[in-house]
């Protein structure tokens, strides 16, 4: 499967003008033969603490535009919104959106208490791993990649793990260490996509990539904007894992 990671700068709080920038990336990581379209966490209206502002309820604008790229294209999507449930609390969500309008949802399992997220939205409770065109795909968000033990819970059904991202520059070498360490610590693909640019004075590199299963970079972005496109296959992660047992030792 080829999978494609966009990043790109963000609009602040205005997920119109955000939408309409990413369009024709979309269009162009569809255009090279991505199946699998991966766009940054709160990719269309930044890392805002400022839900009361920016949420949608699920199934608003920002999920049906997701939705109405992935039919256009017959690819999948994938990119986090800040959402409000049925239950009326915000979540930061990975919305997976499929060609035949359906949706899949990950509520991110560790708000970033850091920038004060866990005063904004709750926590997910729920971990989410889905196949799409063959390939076993586990979700989380940004600050979820810290937490090495919820990666290795899910890594015997897992090919690719995809992490969407909001990483300040700041701590950029964390973003590129810890995304590498997660593949080689699974044996699995790891698909790490950030944004660039600023977020009010706060710059973010990019650096988005996909790292194969014993954690060497197929591709990585720089800090500009960017449509990065690799291809995934199970049977490699299948190989490694055959001729490196080192999951089974686990204890």
């Amino acid at each position: 499967m080829k999978v494609a990671a966009i990043q790109h700068d963000i609009t602040w709080e205005h997920p119109e003008t955000t939408r309409e920038h990413v369009t024709p990336m979309i269009a162009a990581a569809a255009a090279g033969g991505a199946q699998l379209i991966v766009l940054p966490e709160m990719f269309a209206t930044g890392f805002s603490m400022r839900p009361e502002r920016i949420a949608e309820d699920e199934g608003g604008p920002t999920e049906q535009f997701l939705l109405a790229r992935a039919a256009e294209h017959n690819a999948h999507l994938l990119a986090s919104i800040a959402q409000r449930g049925a239950d009326g609390a915000f979540r930061n969500n990975a919305v997976l959106a499929r060609p035949d309008g359906s949706v899949q949802r990950y509520a991110k399992i560790h708000p970033f208490s850091y920038a004060g997220e866990h005063e904004q939205y709750a926590a997910g409770d729920k971990f989410l791993t889905v196949e799409v065109h063959g390939v076993r795909l586990s979700i989380f968000v940004c600050y979820d990649l810290r937490f090495a033990d919820e990666f290795w819970a899910l890594a015997d059904h897992t090919d690719l793990y995809v992490v969407p991202a909001n990483w300040p520059a700041p701590r950029h070498e964390h973003w590129r260490a810890l995304l590498q360490a997660r593949a080689i610590e699974n044996q699995a693909y790891v698909l790490g996509v950030n944004r660039v640019g600023l977020a009010k004075d706060l710059p973010h590199l990019g650096g988005s990539v996909v790292l194969d299963p014993l954690g060497a970079r197929l591709v990585e972005g720089g800090p500009q904007p960017a449509v990065l496109t690799a291809d995934v296959d199970p049977d490699v992660v299948r190989t490694v894992r055959h001729d490196f047992p080192f999951l089974p030792d686990r204890r």
